[in-house]
């Protein structure tokens, strides 16, 4: 993928020292491959990855790249591995993400989600030299009333599950050491919220592309809980490029450039669950379902961001609708248990879509 060296996306991040919380998991190891690939030097921290298969222990990294094992909870060894590294941009990912998880682990899940958010605050406040952090929640942040509206980053911050709770809470305290602390400092930091993140390489419990994956490779049944909930269904690189959009321009102007920024696809581009399980199913998905599992624990049945700030004022647009998204995402996963090369799969993918206008 040599031709991503240069990329006008991209110049900006060669040689640059990029500190990656989360970086074995599923976002994480996407971006950490294309830094990588890029010549970034990267350094991720983590906890081991929690699935098989698990992209991040397929992939290969450059001898630039260090990863480290551990928890984001363990404040002394996060201090000493960011300080000792020096660096230019931090993109935290690390987290609980599952919202089904965090019923069932509540404490967990606000103590990775909140409290580590809190523990990198803090070293941040540290930190001598000019760096920028940009903290990655979700779509779930935003008090959700069921009204059908897009979610816009000044609307009212809420959370029904814990993991909801949690990220909502995260930006809050985010909010607050900015306006306390960094506002005036060599520290610029922001917060993005992501739609329903698709992509090869994911195989986590309870998220629907995974779930119809496991369901054909297993000739399993997939039991649907919420057969008519509406997301933004957006495939990994869209949001990763509006990370990685976003810090650029936090590097130049801490003011204009910090708070909140959605990432999602268009407002009209939002699909129900079944409409995502019957497009997986014309393109190559085998598998049989039934849509009477109505789960135990809520979960929002309508969720659409207003990406209007970030149009506007990053000049960030999707490239690839839900359709597409969806359609590259099962190729991947069909490639894969074709005993395809991984890393070829991936470079087609970010090839395909820095190429598209």
């Amino acid at each position: 993928m040599e031709n991503m060296v240069g990329n006008k996306d991209l110049n900006f991040f060669v040689n640059k020292r990029i500190f990656i919380t989360g970086h074995t998991g599923f976002k994480g190891s996407w971006l950490s491959y294309i830094l990588d690939k890029n010549k970034s030097i990267v350094k991720g921290y983590s906890l081991s990855p929690n699935t098989s298969p698990s992209l991040f222990s397929q992939l290969k990294f450059s001898d630039q790249f260090s990863s480290v094992i551990a928890d984001i909870n363990d404040f002394e060894k996060l201090k000493q591995e960011i300080v000792s590294f020096n660096p230019d941009i931090i993109f935290h990912l690390a987290a609980q993400p599952i919202v089904i998880e965090s019923y069932n682990n509540p404490k967990y899940t606000f103590d990775t989600n909140f409290t580590g958010t809190l523990n990198l605050l803090e070293i941040l406040r540290e930190v001598q030299t000019e760096c920028v952090c940009i903290f990655i929640t979700t779509d779930k942040v935003y008090a959700n009333n069921e009204q059908k509206n897009s979610f816009k980053e000044d609307d009212k911050l809420g959370g029904n599950d814990p993991y909801s709770a949690s990220k909502a809470a995260s930006e809050i305290l985010i909010n607050s050491y900015f306006k306390s602390y960094f506002s005036k400092s060599n520290i610029s930091i922001a917060s993005v919220r992501a739609g329903n993140v698709i992509g090869g390489g994911d195989w986590s419990k309870f998220r629907l592309l995974p779930d119809i994956v496991r369901a054909h490779k297993d000739k399993s049944e997939l039991n649907v809980r919420h057969p008519k909930a509406v997301r933004p269904w957006q495939h990994v690189l869209e949001p990763l490029f509006g990370y990685l959009e976003l810090s650029q321009r936090l590097s130049n102007d801490k003011m204009k450039y910090s708070g909140s920024w959605n990432f999602g696809p268009k407002e009209d581009d939002i699909k129900t669950v079944s409409e995502v399980i019957q497009l997986a199913k014309s393109v190559g998905m085998d598998f049989n379902y039934s849509e009477n599992d109505v789960s135990k624990y809520y979960e929002s049945n309508f969720l659409s961001l207003d990406i209007s700030k970030s149009r506007k004022i990053l000049s960030w647009n999707p490239k690839w609708n839900s359709e597409t998204a969806i359609i590259k995402t099962i190729e991947w996963y069909l490639g894969f248990y074709k005993k395809n090369n991984i890393e070829e799969l991936m470079e087609n993918d970010i090839k395909s879509y820095l190429n598209k206008k």
